[in-house]
């Protein structure tokens, strides 16, 4: 162990080490350790052997005139570091230096300013200076309002801090917290106002702090220590003293070999600045006693953080590496009014009762097991939603002229580095050796679908050729990634690659939106979309990406549906669109995709005749699926639906109740005429049980109709229908209940049994 790396350890844990009064530290360059004095000087094993970190429960320590006792390592006991870790001042100093070096050259700046123009969105422009108008003064200049209303701004299509100068002519946009970059604006900020409160009660090392989808986190480095819930509200106090404060988010850009002495206590920070800052110099922002690596840009100051929760924590590796350090992770949200935090929190609750883990588990739809982690168990009435999905999506394809093809599960990772995938995706494939060659099963079926193309000629006549695949797709996700059925190891998708005429693009996305519309709206579910064009690094012919993209925009603004653009925003092989739903609970899911490639045609040489002559032509792949994941899907519409199933997906459709046990035999003979019609149905013949409370169970199972039979129904050959949300719908025949019920679900009906009354089958 080298000197450096255990002054680090020491400086990381040292709040841990006081609490367990290990250590007592001095102004000076000794340590006490169990009362006796390291010195920075001495060798590595004379400190170790003098840091006796041996586990004693109960012993007490005295330090500094005060006894202090051992505590548990997730204890409820959480409280302001005094005195703070040394790194802090250390690192102020330096930072106060440079900031001082830094507003000098500002100053010269300044003085020697010049006009120039700034352009509003709508046009209209505004005189200012270089290096000293900034975007909140254009914001004061409209209204005082829209400057407190305002999180961020946006500098020529970059976002950058309010109170940053101008540096020349410029486009401005101000952002308001409903602007999804302003979101991870404000988000990012109240991640810095927690990292200065982890340093605050924990004194460990800070990793990374980034905003997320819904809110933030941040990891920090403790060796034996663990974060525990009933750590919230200790911390939360400490970051409520820091907004009230208002401290002021500063950007300054510092060399990268200052910055190695800056963060000289933290590993972690030297990682980033070796691995991941390609330039000589890069930004800190400072808020209070925080200084950290970012980009940023921040909100002006942390008075603007009005509602915020820490409301999650977990263990996680460093950069997803399970090799890697285990760091702690805290995750939290917030908005600039409270009433949006309540908003989010009633959200939460609801959230909660529908997560289809909880769900599944009361449905008896599917489960997991340790035995083989990631990939799902469907109990027969979770298989039957499973296997319903595939049927609407075949006989969507049916209808739309593709063809279904089965391919093999495992293939020489040959073809994988045909692909291209085993030099970017190998790690995350399930790879094994047969016979000195190595195999792997397949992640996703487009390379096995270019090797069907490639097998014989292929004529201009047969294009487009439209490929559907339900194949087992394996991948080999972390374990502590796995969560329930939105991130598995074992899925299927609706895939489909059709291989086109670069002058059939246009028609074959627009069928391919058409088809996310049809099955989108029977689940009842919006989207968005997004147009994603060429990166700066991209591969393939220029003329062919603006030809594609221009097709894709063609379409686009023919759909009848708003979408945004995405520059620079495809995949380096082609354009895309994203496609992002809303489920009942506007939450945002990203399943179907629309994604041009260029590439693969190449890399396995795949061409067409195109019958002019001996002339050959590469075809475009149209990479395509609307369901994306069977798996996830059903997770999404669980919850969308919160257990609640449309006519056509439940497997609960029918029961059949008897008012005594002396109607059984009639009950029994309409649910095997209901089986024999092909709908899903049950008889509950329990004689413990009320006819009341049969009928109530089976609500509350979410059985669409429950039909109650006796001595009239039996006599008549009729039922008595009615819902599960309590709606009579009266008698009538066996027959026409069929009838009726067989064209509901064939039809896909969103609300069959508020319809069924006046439903009549055509």
């Amino acid at each position: 162990m080298h000197r450096q790396y255990l002054n680090r350890f020491i400086i990381c844990n040292k709040p841990l080490l006081q609490r367990f009064g290990v250590l007592q530290f001095n102004r000076s360059t000794k340590i006490r350790a169990n009362n006796q004095t390291v010195k920075m000087g001495d060798s590595v094993n004379e400190k170790l052997q003098k840091l006796d970190l041996e586990d004693k429960p109960n012993k007490k320590w005295k330090a500094k005139g005060k006894k202090v006792e051992k505590v548990a390592s997730a204890g409820p006991a959480l409280k302001e570091l005094d005195p703070q870790p040394e790194y802090i001042d250390q690192r102020l100093d330096i930072y106060h230096k440079l900031k001082e070096e830094h507003d000098n050259i500002m100053k010269e700046r300044q003085e020697n300013a010049v006009a120039i123009k700034v352009t509003l969105p709508d046009g209209k422009e505004v005189e200012g200076k270089s290096w000293t108008t900034t975007p909140l003064d254009i914001a004061m200049g409209i209204s005082k309002g829209l400057a407190d209303a305002c999180v961020v701004a946006k500098v020529n299509g970059e976002v950058w801090d309010l109170d940053r100068p101008f540096e020349a002519d410029s486009k401005l946009e101000l952002l308001k917290f409903n602007d999804d970059e302003a979101k991870n604006v404000y988000w990012h900020s109240t991640a810095h106002i927690l990292g200065e409160a982890m340093e605050k009660t924990y004194g460990g090392c800070l990793c990374y702090g980034p905003p997320i989808e819904n809110g933030f986190f941040y990891d920090m480095f403790m060796s034996d220590q663990q974060v525990s819930e009933k750590h919230f509200p200790a911390i939360e106090n400490v970051m409520k003293k820091i907004v009230k404060e208002k401290q002021t988010f500063e950007r300054l850009e510092i060399s990268k070999e200052t910055l190695f002495e800056m963060f000289k206590y933290n590993e972690f920070k030297h990682r980033i600045l070796r691995e991941k800052v390609k330039t000589p110099t890069t930004t800190v922002y400072r808020c209070g006693s925080l200084i950290d690596l970012c980009r940023g840009p921040h909100v002006r100051h942390t008075g603007k953080i009005k509602a915020f929760q820490l409301y999650k924590n977990s263990a996680a590796y460093w950069e997803g590496n399970q090799e890697a350090e285990t760091l702690q992770r805290i995750y939290g949200i917030s908005f600039p009014d409270k009433k949006e935090l309540k908003e989010w929190q009633k959200f939460q609750e609801e959230a909660k009762k529908r997560d289809h883990r909880k769900i599944g588990r009361e449905q008896e739809l599917f489960f997991f097991h340790e035995l083989s982690p990631g990939s799902c168990f469907f109990y027969p009435k979770g298989a039957f939603i499973y296997n319903t999905l595939i049927k609407f999506i075949k006989d969507e394809y049916r209808k739309r002229g593709f063809n279904e093809v089965i391919t093999p599960n495992i293939y020489n990772s040959e073809l994988w580095k045909t692909s291209g995938h085993w030099d970017h995706y190998a790690e995350n494939m399930f790879s094994f050796e047969v016979e000195k060659a190595t195999f792997a099963l397949k992640p996703m079926n487009c390379p096995g679908h270019c090797l069907m193309f490639a097998h014989r000629t292929r004529s201009w006549r047969e294009l487009p050729l439209r490929y559907a695949d339900f194949g087992v797709l394996h991948r080999n996700e972390a374990s502590g990634a796995l969560t329930g059925l939105t991130r598995v190891r074992r899925f299927q998708q609706d895939d489909a690659h059709i291989f086109a005429r670069p002058d059939q693009i246009k028609e074959e996305v627009q069928g391919a939106l058409d088809f996310l519309k049809c099955v989108y709206g029977v689940f009842g579910f919006t989207f968005k979309l997004f147009l994603s064009t060429r990166p700066e690094k991209y591969l393939g012919d220029l003329d062919m990406w603006n030809e594609a993209e221009s097709q894709l925009e063609d379409v686009l603004n023919n759909c009848g549906e708003e979408w945004k653009l995405n520059p620079g925003d495809g995949a380096f092989y082609g354009p895309k669109i994203d496609i992002q739903i809303s489920d009942a609970l506007r939450r945002p899911h990203q399943c179907a995709t629309i994604q041009l490639d260029f590439q693969l045609p190449i890399r396995f040489n795949l061409n067409y005749v195109t019958g002019d002559g001996d002339e050959k032509k590469r075809p475009v792949i149209i990479h395509r699926a609307v369901l994306g994941s069977v798996e996830r899907m059903i997770a999404i519409l669980t919850e969308s639906y919160a257990g609640k199933w449309p006519l056509w997906l439940s497997p609960r459709q029918v029961m059949v109740l008897s008012v005594s046990a002396k109607f059984d035999e009639y009950a029994l003979s309409v649910k095997e005429r209901l089986h024999a019609g092909g709908i899903e149905v049950d008889f509950e013949n329990d004689p413990g049980l009320t006819l009341n409370k049969k009928i109530r169970t089976a609500q509350l199972d979410q059985y669409n109709f429950i039909l109650v039979v006796g001595e009239r129904e039996a006599s008549s050959n009729t039922v008595n229908i009615r819902t599960r949300d309590n709606k009579v719908h009266g008698e009538l025949s066996v027959e026409e209940f069929i009838a009726k019920t067989q064209k509901l679900i064939e039809v896909r009906h969103k609300n069959a049994e508020d319809e069924f009354g006046d439903y009549s089958p055509a």
